[in-house]
């Protein structure tokens, strides 16, 4: 969404200084975390706005193989992000997808940071959206104490904030912190500041748009085939109704998570990975992805789930785990819901 220049507009900054005022016992580190990690969002958006610009304007000329520039783009992604949370000193430990363990920022800190620096980055590649994902929880172990990996494998629900930078044909900014909703900011890049666009985002309750990878679908199990063709609109047998047609979903599927996502956000429906022989616990990660997302979903009035469980109520048992998802509009989410679960606990 554009940001029209009018006497209204508001500043990242402006918004947190005004929300903090909101909560008389804060101390400003979560709102100067948000300010870190907006400033690496403007860094990488400038870094991916000439890797674009160098593609297009002298295809011929490029050494970079695309494994490479996107490999490239993502330690990037990653190194710039990670600088930009050590200098404040409130973050005890970084962890990223990459990484095997947990990074050590600062002892005394008390936040830990979890990222996914660059979701769906062969998108550059066509010149289509692709972003930043994170999540920030508190510590439970003294200050000044090196924190352990158990100490991240933390439930969703214990979140102070999440939020994700979409990279598009505009930069933007959506966070949200519990009990101050999720407001969504655009990138003004004439004037290096990112301005409130919406306020208090609310997911519609119902939505007619579909997003899922449907190159599984020899993997699916039965329900979710069913479900599938359900969405689109297929006759349960030749004796249907021709006259009477049920409504037909619309099909939108990006290849960012990110990027789906948003479109979700503000259109409401459903976006969904399934479970598959391919990836039989799910192939979009827990801690990185799943839980930030969920949490924007539910403080946007949407639900989010792994088929009927809550995603903010997993306890992970690893940083890298895996889940099934569905997440978007409430009455979309229960229908798959039910949908979903095998037939022989659908009479239950």
């Amino acid at each position: 969404m554009l940001v029209s220049r009018t006497k209204d507009l508001v500043t990242l900054e402006e918004f947190i200084i005004k929300s903090q005022q909101k909560f008389p016992h804060a101390t400003g580190e979560l709102s100067q975390l948000l300010r870190d990690l907006s400033l690496a969002g403007k860094i990488i958006a400038d870094e991916i706005n000439k890797t674009v610009v160098r593609n297009a304007s002298n295809p011929e000329g490029m050494t970079e193989e695309p494994q490479e520039r996107m490999k490239r783009l993502e330690e990037f992604a990653e190194t710039q992000l990670t600088f930009a949370l050590k200098r404040s000193g409130i973050v005890c430990s970084v962890i990223t997808d990459d990484d095997a363990t947990p990074d050590t920022v600062d002892p005394n800190g008390k936040y830990i940071v979890i990222l996914d620096p660059l979701d769906g980055t062969f998108n550059v590649e066509i010149n289509a959206s692709i972003g930043t994902i994170f999540s920030i929880y508190k510590r439970f172990s003294e200050p000044g104490t090196t924190p352990g990996e158990a100490e991240s494998l933390q439930q969703g629900l214990n979140q102070v904030a999440s939020g994700y930078i979409l990279y598009g044909s505009s930069v933007i900014l959506v966070f949200t912190t519990k009990n101050l909703g999720v407001n969504i900011f655009t990138l003004d890049e004439s004037l290096g500041e990112f301005f409130l666009a919406i306020r208090d985002i609310e997911v519609p309750d119902e939505g007619k748009t579909f997003s899922l990878n449907t190159s599984y679908y020899n993997g699916w199990d039965a329900g979710v085939k069913r479900y599938y063709a359900k969405l689109r609109g297929e006759k349960k047998s030749d004796e249907e109704d021709d006259d009477n047609p049920k409504p037909v979903y619309s099909y939108r599927y990006i290849g960012s998570f990110v990027a789906d996502v948003h479109r979700t956000l503000l259109e409401g429906g459903i976006f969904l990975f399934p479970r598959s022989d391919y990836y039989p616990e799910g192939k979009l990660k827990l801690m990185y992805q799943c839980n930030p997302i969920a949490l924007i979903m539910e403080q946007a009035g949407g639900r989010a789930s792994a088929i009927g469980k809550r995603i903010l109520n997993i306890t992970p048992t690893d940083i890298h785990q895996t889940t099934p998802i569905t997440l978007g509009s409430v009455k979309n989410v229960l229908e798959a819901e039910r949908e979903l679960r095998p037939l022989d606990e659908q009479s239950v």
